[in-house]
């Protein structure tokens, strides 16, 4: 069953298949190297949020409410979503473990470690807890979105009990989005080589490289070498998509289109 994987940087991912269209972390409008607009993007089915930061959810509001979709994410963004007048009934709060469905789409939240923080209009902070998710797009195909996670060993468990078909890892940052302070940051959440040993510990057949603008970047060129170097099947590949590009999966078998 064929399913096509669309990349609009940064972190957001597009996939559809026989089971519905779900859109993973959507960052358009400010997002600097977005192929599309917020009124381009095709209707999702269901959108899945990480966590809070602009860079992961900006534009989830706003497709929400033009398309009707259904949002799963955390309490915090649900809090965020409310007050951008996203009706309650659009909004599924959830957290690790608790899988939801949506027509034929299964979203299982799973571990991540990261932090979600963000202001409300009146001046509160509201906290939560960043999730990854695996999609279940189509009867063979799983879908791992690392949501910004750091490497950790428990990402074997997730391998083991939802078996991922495809693992999008972040191993980088979109660097021009990096906000100044103290100090110089140096690596993503997690830097090529844990990433690459963040996919040996996923398993999944297909590593595709997330959370950057350039995939010419010496980050993403890196990762896509420690995915190498870490697999133990001889057999895991990988891609480093440009913004735009889509992945058109059947079975085991995939091609690159550019779109």
């Amino acid at each position: 069953m064929t399913v096509r994987l669309r990349f609009h940087g940064v972190a957001c991912f597009e996939a559809s298949g026989p089971f519905g269209r779900v859109l993973f972390d959507p960052f358009l409008t400010c997002n600097p190297v977005a192929p599309v607009t917020v009124d381009d993007l095709a209707a999702p089915d269901v959108i899945v949020v990480s966590h809070a930061a602009p860079d992961h959810m900006a534009d989830a509001a706003a497709i929400a409410l033009r398309s009707g979709a259904a949002v799963i994410c955390g309490a915090e963004v649900a809090e965020l979503l409310a007050e951008q007048g996203v009706p309650g009934s659009q909004i599924r709060p959830t957290v690790w473990g608790i899988r939801v469905q949506v027509g034929q789409l299964v979203v299982a939240p799973v571990e991540c470690h990261h932090w979600s923080m963000a202001r409300l209009a009146d001046g509160r902070i509201v906290t939560g807890t960043p999730m990854g998710f695996v999609v279940t797009v189509a009867p063979d195909c799983r879908i791992y979105h690392f949501g910004d996670t750091a490497l950790f060993s428990d990402l074997r468990l997730i391998g083991d009990i939802h078996r991922p078909t495809v693992s999008l890892i972040g191993c980088t940052q979109p660097w021009s989005l990096v906000a100044q302070g103290a100090g110089q940051v140096i690596t993503g959440e997690m830097s090529p080589d844990e990433a690459g040993r963040a996919a040996e510990m996923l398993a999944a057949p297909l590593a595709i490289a997330c959370h950057y603008e350039d995939p010419g970047h010496p980050d993403v060129v890196a990762f896509k070498a420690a995915v190498a170097e870490h697999d133990s099947t001889g057999k895991r590949q990988s891609l480093a998509l440009k913004p735009g590009q889509t992945v058109v999966m059947d079975g085991p078998d995939h091609i690159v289109e550019d779109t």
